[in-house]
């Protein structure tokens, strides 16, 4: 059983965003040890980009103070591979399409694969052009993350029979950031995806509170927060570790997952 499947066997998941080097590479690996120390099922490793089109100004300036911190694609897949040494659990990476292009697909699935990472979700990489990428991932073992939002429509049926590892479902539009009220029906979403696949359903964009937690772990099989943990990093910075072990204890008490 893969990583990513053994996640959501039989039970709810959890999965916690950052954005690798931010601040550093070494306290990347360490929030990602103190996530999964406080229940998280699955991390989203965010590879840097200096136009990260689907993110909100949280996580613009977390590409940017890794960016100018020194990160690069290398150093990443090295520290990837020292945490492997130390953890099991599933790792993805969230990039942007141009960083794969320009790295080239084959030589970054094969450096994927070699150091650990168990699936990629590029959010600007639309349903109809991810077979240009799909088939390489999935001869090294990776699972391509699908994507479907609020105006998806008939188009999440299709995008749910393709769908391998697990589905996002994006609650809100717009961008990544915290918000007060989600006014989307998940649950709808959910039940469209289940009528043509048994893939895990994951909500985010947007859930950042217990009440949240709690209330949409009912309808999906996990859940997905970053910008409220990539706040806690701004804050706290080097010393962000037990802030986010707290908060991410917090949650996953709450949604019932720990």
């Amino acid at each position: 059983m893969s990583r990513i499947k053994n996640a959501f066997n039989g039970k709810k998941a959890f999965i916690g965003f950052i954005t690798a080097g931010d601040p550093s590479l070494d306290k990347t690996e360490e929030f990602v040890l103190e996530m999964e120390r406080a229940g998280a099922s699955l991390i989203e490793l965010g590879i840097p980009f200096s136009d990260p089109v689907a993110e909100g100004t949280v996580i613009q300036d977390a590409n940017l103070r890794a960016l100018s911190a020194g990160c690069t694609t290398d150093k990443i897949f090295e520290m990837v591979k020292r945490l492997r040494a130390k953890t099991q659990i599933p790792l993805v990476f969230l990039a942007y399409a141009n960083t794969l292009y320009k790295y080239g697909y084959e030589r970054f699935c094969k450096r994927s694969s070699e150091t650990g990472i168990d699936g990629f979700i590029i959010p600007d990489m639309p349903f109809e052009e991810k077979n240009e990428l799909s088939g390489i991932a999935s001869g090294h073992g990776i699972d391509l993350i699908s994507l479907v939002s609020p105006v998806s429509g008939q188009r999440i049926q299709m995008i749910a029979k393709e769908a391998k590892g697990f589905i996002y479902i994006v609650s809100s539009m717009g961008v990544t950031g915290t918000r007060d009220k989600i006014t989307t029906d998940i649950q709808a979403i959910a039940s469209k995806i289940r009528e043509v696949t048994d893939v895990p359903v994951a909500v985010g964009f947007g859930i950042n509170t217990k009440e949240q937690a709690a209330q949409y772990i009912q309808v999906a099989d996990g859940i997905i927060i970053g910008s409220a943990i990539v706040k806690i990093i701004k804050k706290y910075g080097d010393n962000a570790g037990k802030h986010i072990y707290n908060y991410v204890l917090e949650i996953t008490e709450a949604a019932g997952i720990h």
